[in-house]
């Protein structure tokens, strides 16, 4: 069994106030400035990983370069200060208490990003679930590339229905190291110290996984270890910025290079507390009227269908039921009529989590919503299998605010 899993070392902070340390991920929100803003004013001069990282909401200012400049001196400050300590090498098992009050548990470690592809075709052991935008990339990578730290809000999936991995570690006796409420109303986090006399239990558990999934598949298939659940244009960020790093290395400064690898929380997919919830679609700045005439027009031959898409603007709701077999999922059908109607038309499309969230921005005026179906868990890692990544921005593993906050870093360049 390969090293695909691993412990690590990683840095938490020496700060009495983890509340306004610990921030949200920051591919959240990004049509709602006004929570940042939020954030940014409680967090105040406070240390927080607020100012270790790039809401996506900014990507696309004109002076961005100046903002990740900030960013990477921000974190060399840290470093420099002495506001970390080091932990020796490691897992984190994570209890995080949902705003619904439901218990999330999840495995933090290191990921060997030589043992993932996120191309449409990978057979790597670690695989995308959704499609990957190239496009995104370069500006996320910007952000990374000479970034002496990352942050993780990576979540990644292990099917794992008797629960062999993560659940036996809430009786093990492990060293507590943080437990705060979450900001925003967003619930608890709980953290312990999983250190060298659990390597053998992780290590074994996910070697017979790998061997339960490799004998699951027909013959021939290219098995599914872990798939990304959250954070998937970050891991390929990781993935682009190291390939470029090791293009410049030898194969020996390669296999101990700290960029090779990235640190990822696991969840199993059998969780009590996952939820998978679609991600709707709403277009700003446009005209409703016209872009639903299109919409209904490119689906009027294939009307006959069960997978119902709604539809909301500041006047009228309602709802076309489709045949999306034509074009592989509910999803990939109405993606592939927004990406065509807006190049030749105004609006701006945006992924957005929760169904009253997308509810009350498609209902202001000059806007459009389409609100998916749900997701099915069932059979997922036997999709991904046969089938490789869903459409992108499918599905979001609960709600905005039940997403990975930051805390623990890793440093990413050499000492």
């Amino acid at each position: 069994m390969k090293n695909i899993f691993m412990p690590a070392k990683m840095l938490l902070p020496k700060v009495l106030d983890m509340t306004r340390w610990s921030v949200i991920a920051c591919d959240q929100y990004t049509s709602e400035p006004g929570y940042w803003q939020q954030i940014s004013k409680l967090v105040g001069t406070s240390p927080s990983t607020l100012k270790l990282i790039l809401p996506e909401l900014y990507l696309e200012r004109k002076d961005i370069h100046l903002t990740i400049n900030s960013i990477h001196k921000e974190m060399q400050k840290y470093l420099d200060n002495g506001i970390f300590d080091e932990t020796k090498p490691g897992y984190i098992y994570v209890e995080r208490t949902l705003k619904n009050g439901k218990l999330r548990r999840g495995l933090l470690g290191l990921i060997d990003l030589e043992e993932y592809d996120f191309s449409p075709g990978s057979s790597s052991p670690v695989r995308a679930t959704e499609g990957t935008v190239i496009e995104r990339i370069p500006p996320r990578a910007a952000v990374r590339r000479g970034a002496p730290l990352e942050l993780p809000h990576i979540m990644l999936l292990v099917d794992d229905p008797c629960l062999t991995l993560i659940e036996p570690m809430s009786d093990m006796q492990l060293k507590q190291i943080y437990n705060f409420p979450l900001m925003e109303n967003s619930g608890h986090l709980k953290g312990y110290f999983a250190d060298s006399e659990t390597f053998e239990h992780v290590e074994r558990s996910i070697s017979n996984l790998w061997n339960t999934a490799k004998n699951k598949g027909p013959a021939g298939s290219s098995p599914v270890l872990f798939a990304v659940g959250d954070g998937n244009h970050s891991l390929a960020t990781a993935k682009t910025c190291w390939q470029e790093i090791k293009s410049t290395l030898t194969e020996t400064a390669s296999a101990i290079h700290p960029a090779r690898y990235a640190l990822v929380e696991l969840v199993n997919l059998h969780d009590g507390s996952l939820d998978f919830e679609p991600i709707h679609r709403v277009v700003f700045n446009t005209d409703p009227e016209a872009l639903l005439n299109a919409f209904k027009k490119f689906f009027s031959p294939h009307s006959i269908g069960t997978d119902e898409i709604q539809y909301i603007t500041s006047n009228c709701r309602g709802s076309l039921a489709i045949s999306s077999h034509f074009f592989g999922t509910v999803t990939d059908a109405l993606q592939q009529f927004l990406d065509d109607y807006l190049l030749s038309h105004s609006g701006k499309l945006d992924y957005i989590h929760g169904d009253d969230t997308a509810r009350t921005m498609a209902s202001q005026p000059g806007n459009v919503g389409f609100i998916l179906p749900p997701i099915q868990k069932s059979g997922f890692f036997d999709a991904i299998t046969a089938n490789g990544p869903l459409p992108r921005k499918t599905f979001s593993m609960g709600h905005a605010y039940d997403k990975r906050f930051y805390l623990e870093c890793r440093r990413i360049l050499p000492e």
